[in-house]
C-alpha cells in the first residue's frame, strides 16, 4: 500500500486524502463531492469544453459547437491509433473549430496534455519552430520521462507553411513517443505515419423532401444557420414559409460553416428569400466576418484569396478556366477548357490530383466504372470565374467550352437515333449545357440552337423537356431562320409540348420536317418522321400516321440503320394492333424488339414494350401481358408522364384477372400521372374506360372510390412499389423521416431504463465520451432541457408504437418547444418506472 498523501478537490479546495495511486500514473481529477463533480462539469461546458488550467493557449469558445457528432466520434478513435492526424477541407469548412472541439474533449476527459499552436500569421522557419517548442515546453536529456502524461499537440493553419512543420515533426515525433499531433491545413502534411481526415460541409436538407419544415429540423446546416441567425435575431423562427429558403441557402453554401454563420447574420436586415436570391454576388454580400477574427476569415472573398494565393501559377490558371463549369467535369472537359495553359494538357492528370489534394476540386462519387469526374464548391465557382474576369480570359475560356459542347452534342444533328452513350455523356454535362446556352443566348451564336436541343433531349428523356422549352424557343428567336441546327431545336420544342399540349406540338414537328427535307433524305428526317408518326397516332390521324412510318422505315432501310428500322417497326406494330391486325402487330414486334433490347434510349424501348403488352393482353395472355408492361414501367420509373400507359396496363390486367381494388386503385395513380392530357388513341382511352367501370361495377361504391383515391394521393414511389408489386397492396401512410439516427434512438431508449453514459456505454460498446455526445445531439435536436425529458421523449414514442411522430422543435424555437414539452408526460412520472439499479421501466411505457 502506498503512503496517503494529501490533495485538495479541484473545484473547492479541501483537502483530500489519495491513496493507492502510484507515482508514475497520470494524475486525475479528485473531487471532495459529486456536487464539486457536477459544478466542475457544469463550468468547463460554460467555456466552451475547454479547461483553462490545462492549456493556456485553448482559447475559449464563445460560440456553440453545432453538428458534427459522427466526425468527432470518429476523430477521437482515430486519434487514439495515429501520431499524425491531419485534417483537410475547403476555406471555410471549420477544420480549426473542429480540432479545437477534439482538443477540448481530450482535456475535458484528462486523457492528454494539449497544446494550441496557431499558425495563420506565422510565416518564418524560425518563429514557426519557436511557437511549437515553447507550447512543448523543455524536457529532460535523455527524452520523456516514463511518468510523463500524453500530449497533444494542434497545430492549426499549416497552409503556408507545409514543408517547415514536416521537418519539425520529424523531428520531434521520434524523439517524443508520448506525443500526438492534430493539425488543420488545405492539404496534407504528406509525412510518413499521417492519417488525413477530410472535412465536409455540415449535413444538407433533403432536396427532394416532401415536408421541407421536418427535414430541415434535421440538418446540421440549418442548424448552424439558425443558431447564429438567432443570435441576432431572438425573435426569428424556422416555419414552413421560409424553410425551403433557409434549406437553400445552406445548400447553396455547400454546408460551409463560414458562409452559413456570414449568411444567418444578415437575417437582421434581410429575410431568407431575399439572402437566398442574392447569393449570385455572394462574394460581395458575406463580408461580415468576427471583427476580432483573422483578416482571411473576415470575409467569403478573403478566405478564398488566402488559398488561391497559395497555389502555383499553372494551379491557379487551371482553377480560373475549370470555373466554367458548374456542372463538374470530366479529365476531357478539363482538356478542352485548358487547352491554352502551356503545358496543362500533359500533366493533367498530375495538376488535378494537386487541386483534389489541397481542397480545390471534388471528386464525385457514384459514377461507377466510368471515368473520374470532379466538381468545385459553389462559391469557389463564383471566385475562380471572377478571376477569370479580372485576368480578361473569359472569352476564350468559353468559347472553347462552347466549342466542345458542339463537338459531343453533334450526333443530334447527324444521327438517325441518337446513340444511349450520347445521351448518358450529355446527361453528364446537362448543368454545363445550360450555362453555355445562357451565356450564348445574349447573342445569336447558331450553337445555341444545337446545345438548346441537346439539353432538352437530356431533360426530355427525364420527363422535365417542357422546363427548358422557354430557353429552346429563346435560341430559335435569336438566330438565323437557315441555321443547319434549326431543326434540331424545332424538334426538342415538339417533343418538349407533346405530352402536354399536342396541338401546339403539330406544327412545331411539321416545320422541323419541311426545313430538314429540304437538305434531302437524311438520317435527320428518318428520325423527325417516326416521332411525327407517333404524334399522329395519339391524333388518331391514322393514314398521314401510316405515310410517316413509312417513310422512316424506307429511310432507316437505305441506310442500314437497324434502330431506326426498329422504330419505326415498333411503331407500325401499334398501328396494326390498334386497325383490328394483331398478327401483323406480332411479325412486326417480332423483328423490332430483339434489336431494341440490345440498348436503345429507355422512352424508345418503353413504348414499344407497351405495345408488345397491349398485344398480349388482346390475346388473353395477361401473365405476358403483365410482364411486358411492367417491363415498360421499370424503363421509365422515374418518369411520371411516359409511364401513364403502362399503369394503366397494368391496371387493365388487374381488372380483367378479377383484382379489382389492385387495378381501381392503379387507375388512380393513372389518372394522376396523366393529369388530364389525352396522349394516347381512341383505341386504348375505350379499353381503359371499360375497365375502368368494370372495376367498380364489380366493388362496393364506397370501397371503390376509397381505393380510386387512395390511388391519386398515393406517392409516386409508394405507386410504383405497388405497381411493381414490391409492397403490399394495403395503402398506408407514411411519416416523416425519424429526426434522429438510429444509434441516437438506441441511446435514448438506454436513457429510458435508467442507466448512466457509462452503463450505456458499456452496453452499445462504445465510449462514454461517444454517449455524451450523442445525448448532447439529441437535446439539441429534439429542443430539450435536460435528460429526464430525453426519457420522457423516448418513452412517449415507445408507448405510440413505431409511428415516427413529429419531432420537437430544436432549441432556437424555444416556445415552440415549451408548447411541445407541455404535451410529454411528466419526466418524474417516467422514471418512477425506472428501478434505481438502472432495471427496465414499466411495460406500459416502454410499449410493451
Amino acid at each position: 500500500m502506498s503512503t496517503p498523501t494529501t490533495v485538495t478537490c479541484d473545484t473547492c479546495g479541501t483537502s483530500l486524502t489519495r491513496s493507492k495511486q502510484s507515482r508514475t500514473s497520470q494524475p486525475r481529477a479528485r473531487y471532495c463531492s459529486n456536487a464539486c463533480r457536477q459544478r466542475s462539469y457544469r463550468l468547463r461546458h460554460r467555456s466552451g469544453g475547454v479547461d483553462a488550467g490545462l492549456s493556456s493557449e485553448l482559447l475559449t469558445q464563445l460560440s456553440s459547437f453545432v453538428g458534427r457528432a459522427d466526425e468527432l466520434v470518429e476523430l477521437t478513435r482515430l486519434l487514439h491509433e495515429v501520431r499524425l492526424l491531419t485534417l483537410t477541407g475547403p476555406a471555410g469548412v471549420g477544420k480549426s473549430r473542429l480540432a479545437l472541439e477534439v482538443a477540448g474533449q481530450e482535456a475535458r476527459g484528462r486523457r492528454s496534455e494539449v497544446s494550441v499552436v496557431r499558425l495563420g500569421a506565422v510565416t518564418g522557419a524560425d518563429a514557426v519552430r519557436r511557437r511549437v517548442l515553447d507550447a512543448l515546453g523543455d524536457e529532460p536529456d535523455g527524452g520523456p520521462a516514463a511518468s510523463a502524461p500524453d500530449r497533444l499537440l494542434v497545430l492549426d493553419d499549416c497552409d503556408h507553411v507545409l514543408y517547415t512543420c514536416g521537418t519539425l515533426l520529424t523531428e520531434l515525433l521520434p524523439g517524443r513517443p508520448r506525443l500526438s499531433v492534430l493539425a488543420t491545413s488545405r492539404e496534407p502534411l504528406r509525412l510518413p505515419g499521417e492519417s488525413v481526415f477530410s472535412v465536409t460541409g455540415l449535413a444538407l436538407s433533403d432536396p427532394e423532401s416532401v415536408n421541407s419544415l421536418s427535414d430541415s429540423l434535421r440538418s446540421d446546416a440549418v442548424s448552424l444557420f439558425m443558431d447564429r441567425a438567432r443570435a441576432v435575431a431572438p425573435d426569428f423562427r424556422l416555419s414552413r414559409d421560409n424553410a425551403a429558403d433557409v434549406a437553400e441557402i445552406c445548400a447553396r453554401l455547400d454546408g460551409l460553416p463560414l458562409p452559413i454563420e456570414m449568411a444567418a447574420r444578415l437575417i437582421r436586415v434581410f429575410p431568407p428569400a431575399e439572402i437566398r436570391s442574392r447569393l449570385h454576388d455572394r462574394l460581395a454580400l458575406l463580408t461580415n466576418g468576427w471583427r476580432l477574427a483573422d483578416d482571411r476569415h473576415q470575409s467569403l472573398r478573403a478566405a478564398l484569396e488566402w488559398g488561391y494565393a497559395l497555389l502555383k501559377p499553372v494551379e491557379q490558371a487551371l482553377l480560373r478556366r475549370l470555373s466554367v463549369l458548374p456542372g463538374g467535369f470530366g479529365p476531357d472537359a478539363a482538356t478542352a477548357v485548358t487547352a491554352d495553359v502551356p503545358g496543362a494538357a500533359i500533366a493533367l492528370p498530375e495538376l488535378l490530383v494537386a487541386l483534389e489534394s489541397k481542397s480545390v476540386i471534388t471528386p464525385l462519387t457514384g459514377a461507377g466504372g466510368g471515368a473520374a469526374r470532379f466538381r468545385m464548391l459553389e462559391s469557389t465557382l463564383c471566385f475562380g470565374q471572377e478571376r477569370l474576369v479580372a485576368e480578361g480570359e473569359d472569352t476564350a475560356t468559353y468559347e472553347r467550352l462552347t466549342a466542345w459542347l458542339t463537338t459531343i452534342s453533334l450526333p443530334l444533328r447527324n444521327e438517325a437515333v441518337v446513340p444511349v452513350a450520347t445521351l448518358d455523356r450529355l446527361a453528364e454535362e446537362r448543368v454545363n449545357l445550360a450555362h453555355a446556352v445562357r451565356r450564348l443566348g445574349a447573342g445569336s451564336d447558331e450553337r445555341q440552337l444545337l446545345l438548346a436541343g441537346a439539353l432538352a433531349a437530356v431533360e426530355g428523356a427525364q420527363g422535365r423537356g417542357a422546363e427548358v422549352a422557354g430557353l429552346v424557343e429563346h435560341a430559335l428567336a435569336q438566330t438565323a431562320p437557315d441555321s443547319e441546327y434549326r431543326t434540331v431545336a424545332l424538334e426538342a420544342t415538339a417533343l418538349a409540348r407533346q405530352g402536354t399540349e399536342p396541338d401546339e406540338a403539330a406544327p412545331r414537328i411539321d416545320r422541323a420536317v419541311r426545313e430538314e427535307r429540304r437538305r434531302g433524305r437524311t438520317a435527320l428526317l428518318g428520325r423527325l418522321l417516326l416521332e411525327r408518326g407517333i404524334l399522329r397516332q395519339g391524333r388518331d390521324e391514322h393514314r398521314a400516321s401510316l405515310d410517316d412510318l413509312d417513310e422512316s422505315l424506307e429511310i432507316g432501310l437505305r441506310s442500314q440503320h437497324d434502330t431506326l428500322v426498329a422504330l419505326s417497326l415498333g411503331a407500325l406494330a401499334r398501328h396494326w394492333l390498334e386497325s383490328g391486325d394483331p398478327a401483323g402487330a406480332e411479325r412486326e414486334l417480332a423483328r423490332a424488339l430483339p434489336v431494341l433490347r440490345g440498348g436503345v434510349a429507355p422512352q424508345w424501348l418503353s413504348a414499344v414494350l407497351s405495345t408488345a403488352g397491349s398485344l398480349a393482353l388482346e390475346k388473353g395472355d395477361l401473365k405476358r401481358a403483365e410482364e411486358y408492361f411492367t417491363q415498360a414501367l421499370r424503363c421509365r420509373a422515374h418518369q411520371h408522364e411516359d409511364a401513364a400507359r403502362a399503369l394503366e396496363g397494368l391496371a387493365l390486367v388487374a381488372t380483367r384477372g378479377y383484382r379489382f381494388d389492385r387495378g381501381v386503385r392503379l387507375l388512380g395513380v393513372a389518372e394522376r400521372v396523366r393529369g388530364g392530357r389525352p396522349g394516347e388513341s381512341d383505341w386504348w382511352r375505350q379499353r381503359v374506360q371499360q375497365a375502368r367501370e368494370t372495376a367498380l361495377r364489380a366493388l362496393p361504391v364506397g370501397r371503390a372510390e376509397s381505393w380510386l383515391e387512395a390511388g391519386r394521393a398515393m406517392p409516386w414511389r409508394q405507386a410504383l412499389c405497388l405497381a411493381l408489386g414490391e409492397e403490399s397492396a394495403e395503402p398506408r401512410a407514411r411519416g416523416a423521416a425519424h429526426p434522429l439516427s438510429r444509434r441516437e434512438r438506441d441511446v435514448a431508449a438506454l436513457v429510458v431504463e435508467g442507466l448512466t453514459n457509462r452503463q450505456i456505454a458499456a452496453r452499445i460498446h462504445v465510449s462514454v465520451r461517444t454517449v455524451e455526445t450523442h445525448i448532447r445531439h439529441i437535446r439539441t435536436t429534439l429542443g430539450l432541457r435536460s435528460r429526464a425529458h430525453i426519457a420522457a421523449w423516448a418513452a412517449q414514442q415507445q408507448a405510440d408504437g413505431p409511428q415516427t411522430p413529429t419531432p420537437a422543435p430544436a432549441p432556437f424555437a424555444s416556445a415552440s418547444a415549451a408548447v411541445a414539452l407541455r404535451r410529454l408526460p411528466d419526466p418524474r412520472e417516467v422514471l418512477r418506472g425506472v428501478s434505481i439499479g438502472g432495471g427496465a421501466a414499466r411495460p406500459e411505457l416502454r410499449g410493451a
